[in-house]
């Protein structure tokens, strides 16, 4: 399974590069970064995902959240993804920041429109772990997976529907219930059809109603000056969800904070932290 290189730096004793690849869930070329730790003895490295949200790429989270310092300490491979795939010439995949290219929502399409080139689910949870298990140093039975925002959500689906896979999960400002949300609202029928049951499977809080349990603590924090904060992501839900069925959460409201990447430096390392236990621990 053979990447290109797109480039490579020094970064914090190891090396944050990017890359891209032919996809076959995507249908497309798909770029991803990885930064890669600097080399130990230890054997092969846990593997830690950060997707990124609406109208972000694979850059984002690598440039903005400045987790690579801490990752190199704990010996953390870090990857992001894109968050969907890019120039597919599909009426409405552009022009509208809240859907298509740049927001797709970690799911695999099935309306013909989206279908064919909107298969980001299988992309993150069975391509891209195959890539990097084959071209870099990484431990795929040890993978934790965190997002923010779209992909905060895109995070908690995928950990809640393969808890066997993920051995750690966390979020920032996620959107708990896309189904309930005007984000979810537009995006889900377009790319799964007009039957809201079709869409409980990406849904956060509808998958944990429905019996999904992840046999860690999902560890969510959420800033109260989140301009989203009422009208799309609505943690509370996730509160409730969590407290009916026993479903283990650290939800952490965080004073003064809003939606941003500045929000994201100021906890990425409680998250770093709270996957390298769960991660050392398997």
């Amino acid at each position: 399974m053979s990447i290109a290189i797109i480039s490579e730096q020094r970064c914090h004793g190891g090396v944050q590069g990017f890359y891209e690849h032919a996809s076959k869930a995507t249908a497309g070329s798909m770029r991803f970064g990885v930064f890669q730790p600097p080399r130990t003895a230890g054997g092969k490295l846990p593997v830690l995902y950060f997707l990124a949200g609406l109208t972000c790429n694979a850059e984002t989270a690598a440039i903005k959240a400045g987790a690579q310092k801490l990752a190199a300490e704990l010996g953390l491979l870090l990857v992001t993804p894109d968050t969907s795939p890019r120039d597919t010439g599909i009426e409405g995949a552009t022009g509208d920041w809240e859907f298509g290219e740049g927001a797709g929502f970690y799911l695999d399409a099935t309306t013909p429109a989206f279908a064919q080139r909107f298969g980001m689910y299988r992309h993150v949870t069975e391509e891209l772990p195959a890539l990097v298990a084959a071209n870099f140093n990484a431990d795929i039975d040890r993978q934790g997976i965190c997002g923010h925002s779209m992909g905060g959500h895109g995070a908690l689906t995928i950990a809640l529907r393969n808890p066997q896979r993920y051995k750690s999960v966390s979020a920032f400002a996620p959107i708990v219930a896309p189904s309930r949300v005007p984000w979810g609202q537009k995006a889900l029928p377009r790319y799964l059809g007009q039957d809201p049951a079709r869409w409980r499977a990406h849904d956060a809080c509808a998958l944990i109603e429905d019996g999904a349990r992840f046999p860690g603590t999902i560890l969510v924090d959420q800033g109260d000056a989140d301009q989203f904060l009422q009208t799309q992501l609505q943690p509370e839900l996730l509160a409730a969800a969590c407290a009916a069925t026993g479903q283990a959460l650290d939800l952490r409201m965080q004073a003064g904070y809003d939606h941003s990447y500045w929000f994201i430096q100021s906890f990425i390392e409680d998250h770093l932290r709270h996957h390298a236990r769960a991660l050392r621990a398997c």
